[in-house]
């Protein structure tokens, strides 16, 4: 009995750290600056792959590359600090959102809190790389195929990533879902919007995320291929699929399609930092 009492406690204990978060004044911040830090990491990431698609040099870009591209522009580590903290906010007001179940405006159903927490792990972990930027040279930056090499000679390695790849075409698929079908604008204050304002971001969100759902289904398929035929060099990041639409025919319109569909997708979230429901 004693043990069951403190089990509950403890599974109680992420809940109550998040209500009280929730309750502070600085909650609405977290999620409207971390949106706009989202916005300027994927603007930067479909303008470098709109250079490539126009034929104006260079070569597309991951998340990483993204920070290490504002890390070398004038006042660099200023901008950096700031994305830094509006990341770090991001995480903790999703990690915060999956462990309550609610926000102050809605409340979150079972698949949004996993996806909740999935998008808060993930931004997290994008934090403190844009910390190790800030401390050391930057440089570098992972191997989506070198690193799947190192999970394909783990026991279960091959289904690992396979299963990765599967989530990752799942999570495509809801992107594409979620654009096709508008389901983002449930999320924001709509109502506030001038019909003008909410034509444009209904356009801009429907775009944006069909184009991210191009990038994950890239990545997934890549991910599945590298499990099935034991080559990690099958698998490719978000950088490696961009790479992949530009080699593919017609690569230079398709890369340009998507590439401008991110900035899209970075321009609707600059917006919902100021209509998202929080």
């Amino acid at each position: 009995m004693a043990a069951g009492s403190a089990s509950r406690r403890a599974s109680a204990a992420p809940r109550q750290a998040g209500a009280r978060l929730e309750q502070s004044a600085g909650y609405p911040w977290l999620a409207r600056g971390g949106l706009i830090a989202r916005g300027v990491v994927y603007g930067v990431i479909g303008a470098i792959a709109l250079a490539v698609a126009v034929g104006a040099g260079g070569r597309p870009t991951n998340q990483q590359g993204a920070l290490e591209t504002i890390a070398r522009q004038p006042l660099g580590s200023v901008l950096l600090a700031l994305l830094a903290a509006g990341l770090a906010g991001y995480s903790a007001w999703r990690l915060t959102r999956a462990a309550t179940g609610r926000g102050r405006e809605e409340t979150d159903s079972g698949f949004d809190r996993v996806a909740g927490a999935a998008s808060g792990v993930s931004y997290l972990l994008l934090f403190v790389v844009a910390i190790e930027i800030l401390v050391s040279s930057g440089g570098g930056g992972g191997n989506t195929a070198r690193e799947t090499a190192g999970v394909l000679g783990w026991p279960a390695g091959p289904e690992l990533v396979a299963a990765t790849g599967v989530v990752l075409i799942g999570v495509g698929v809801y992107q594409g879902y979620k654009g096709l079908a508008r389901k983002f604008m449930e999320t924001s204050r709509t109502e506030e919007m001038q019909p003008r304002a909410r034509s444009a971001y209904a356009a801009l969100g429907a775009f944006g995320h069909t184009a991210r759902a191009v990038v994950f289904l890239l990545v997934g398929y890549g991910l599945i291929r590298a499990a099935v035929d034991y080559d990690p060099r099958e698998a490719r990041g978000l950088d490696g699929a961009l790479r992949e639409l530009a080699r593919a025919s017609y690569g230079p319109l398709l890369l340009g399609v998507v590439a401008a569909g991110l900035i899209a997708f970075a321009a609707y979230s600059v917006a919902d930092a100021r209509y998202r429901k929080v």
